[in-house]
């Protein structure tokens, strides 16, 4: 069973489909969480672009209704990457195209070797993302870390960007990355978290917390292997205590329920999927117990 078949079981019952509920989703507030260094409040289902925004400029139509249907189900945060092919173009062209860039916190990251190199890659993106300053500038799996992080707070001083961070998607990392979480003033960190890959839990996401960092969880469905295991099991009865109508929603809702989150970013081009995973930011979020039902009843 797919994700597709799935949803569209869901929506032949009796008015409990995570489609009909994304129509009602512009009347309610969405969930927000807010940026320990400022404040400032960002919903926390956000959206990421890696492969699903790596298409040529003129095959984008179909990638513009999900990114207006984002905006308009509450959602702010676009993660991007000059490693992610031609997203961060397609992403910009539609932010300006729709005047969009107000609605949006967009975030990229830079990922090359070099000060003068990583100066060239950070404008191009700025310039590709149509977006001046840039939200959130990342240091992409800590490439050449320290030497881009010298540049960022020199950007953030100037107005350039608006946050800086860093990122990394494996688990193997987060040594490293907890090292820099203790010796650096960084704004956020992006890393892989889901029922299926909760390592951070032991440690960084209880550092960052501690030191007023936001999180932005990358992999929040273990890149999807974890989601096409479960399609195929009904979902437990007790998700409707947190308004889950879906196994996607009940996933991002655990990720983003950790006292530690700021948001998710899970991609996707259809828009069934995108309206589906905006539902995880409504309504009831779960608290440390509906957390370890949750990954019980997805890992067994």
């Amino acid at each position: 069973m797919t994700r597709r078949d799935s949803l569209r079981i869901m929506a032949a019952g009796a008015g409990s489909t995570a489609l009909a509920n994304a129509a009602d989703a512009p009347t309610k507030a969405i969930n927000t969480r807010a940026i320990p260094s400022s404040g400032e409040k960002l919903p926390v289902i956000g959206m990421g672009t890696w492969q699903t925004f790596d298409v040529p400029p003129d095959k984008a139509a179909p990638l513009e209704q999900i990114l207006q249907a984002f905006v308009e189900l509450g959602g702010k945060v676009l993660d991007s990457s000059p490693m992610y092919g031609k997203s961060e173009e397609v992403a910009g062209a539609m932010i300006a195209k729709f005047g969009l860039r107000p609605k949006l916190f967009v975030a990229t990251k830079v990922w090359i070797d070099g000060k003068d190199q990583g100066i060239a890659q950070m404008k191009a993106s700025m310039e590709k993302l149509q977006s001046k300053p840039i939200d959130l500038m990342q240091v992409h799996n800590l490439k050449d870390v320290a030497v881009h992080l010298d540049t960022l707070r020199g950007w953030k001083k100037d107005g350039l960007v608006r946050y800086l961070g860093i990122t990394h998607y494996t688990a193997s990392q987060h040594g490293a990355v907890e090292k820099l979480l203790a010796a650096e003033a960084l704004d956020f960190v992006q890393i892989n978290y889901s029922v299926g890959e909760s390592d951070a839990e032991k440690t960084l996401l209880p550092m960052a917390k501690d030191r007023g960092i936001a999180v932005i969880a990358n992999r929040p469905f273990a890149g999807g292997e974890l989601l096409k295991a479960l399609l195929a099991k009904p979902l437990p009865e007790w998700a409707k205590e947190i308004e889950c109508t879906s196994w996607p929603q009940l996933l991002l809702k655990f990720v983003v329920s950790h006292p530690a989150m700021t948001c998710a970013i899970p991609a996707t081009s259809k828009i069934a999927h995108l309206r589906d995973n905006m539902q995880a930011g409504y309504g009831t979020m779960a608290d440390e117990a509906m957390r370890k039902k949750i990954a019980e009843a997805a890992r067994s």
